[in-house]
């Protein structure tokens, strides 16, 4: 471990994350500093997969539907997009569900009616599924365009309906707030016509250099995104728009936050205690992963 961190910051994480987080958070944590292997990684993914091709069972906690949804589907591809390993089988399944929820127009609704039958947390209360939402359609789109183990996709009418609805979203709006900029990022970053992205890279860019839009205060209370949840890792798209002295400022704040049960605490009421455990122990992988690319860890 670098200096400036307490010599068991990682040891403290490593109890809280044994004693409290899914199998999948734990084999998360193996793989990264315990010489865990990616395909165990997947194996506990994949649990959360639904026959449709989609993925629910509360990978993303505050949503507990077993059913598919678009947003637990997202994030599963982000966690294969962190292990850097795509599994084909797993991401072939994912297109066949986006074919069948897509809309008409192209894109993705934000989450199914099905969502009301189970608890979850009160944003995710859903009156309409027939309504586009650029989350979690830019991160989608934008991780389906990354990966290269399942190119189905490619040539699909509900792919080619589903980037024209990005264009025409972002042609007509800026982003609104945090939850939708990054899926801007997410689309935006890898779209391989690089003239045609720039435009809208800009008017994000735009945004982004807003005062506000990054909250530079590490105090601050609340449900707020601050530098490190804009730019977690070294190569993150928005690091250019904070400074070194920022990103030390907040490094040393988020390594404060460390509870002495060794997890890191979350900033939104959830649905209960085991939620709130998820959660953490989610969180507390993602903490540490800032720190190891800051070269903190």
């Amino acid at each position: 471990m670098s200096s400036g961190l307490p010599n068991d910051t990682l040891d403290k994480a490593r109890s809280f994350i044994y004693r409290n987080a899914r199998l999948l958070d734990r084999l998360r944590f193996a793989y990264y500093w315990e010489k865990g292997t990616k395909k165990a990684v997947l194996t506990a993914l994949k649990g959360y997969q639904n026959d449709d091709g989609g993925f629910g069972h509360a990978l993303e906690p505050d949503i507990r539907c077993p059913h598919s949804q678009p947003v637990p589907t997202e994030l599963a591809l982000l966690y294969m997009d962190d292990l850097d390993r795509y599994d084909a089988g797993m991401v072939g399944h994912i297109g066949r569900y986006l074919k069948q929820i897509a809309l008409p127009d192209g894109g993705f609704p934000r989450a199914h009616l099905s969502i009301n039958a189970f608890p979850h947390a009160p944003w995710w209360e859903t009156s309409s599924d027939d309504a586009f939402s650029v989350n979690p359609t830019g991160s989608l789109l934008g991780l389906l365009m990354k990966q290269k183990a399942w190119m189905g996709y490619e040539h699909e009418p509900w792919f080619r309906l589903s980037v024209r609805q990005m264009w025409e979203h972002m042609e007509n709006a800026e982003p609104d707030g945090y939850h939708e900029a990054v899926h801007w990022i997410s689309f935006l970053r890898v779209f391989p016509d690089r003239a045609l992205s720039r435009p809208y890279l800009n008017k994000l860019d735009e945004w982004l250099a807003k005062p506000g839009s990054i909250e530079r205060n590490p105090e601050a209370q609340g449900y707020v995104h601050k530098v490190l949840d804009w730019a977690p890792r070294r190569d993150s798209y928005a690091a250019k728009f904070v400074t070194p002295e920022e990103v030390q400022l907040h490094l040393a704040y988020m390594q404060a936050e460390q509870r002495e049960d060794g997890g890191w605490p979350i900033s939104w009421a959830t649905l209960s205690p085991a939620v709130e455990l998820e959660w953490r122990g989610y969180l507390t992988v993602e903490r540490l992963l800032t720190l190891k690319s800051y070269g903190k860890l």
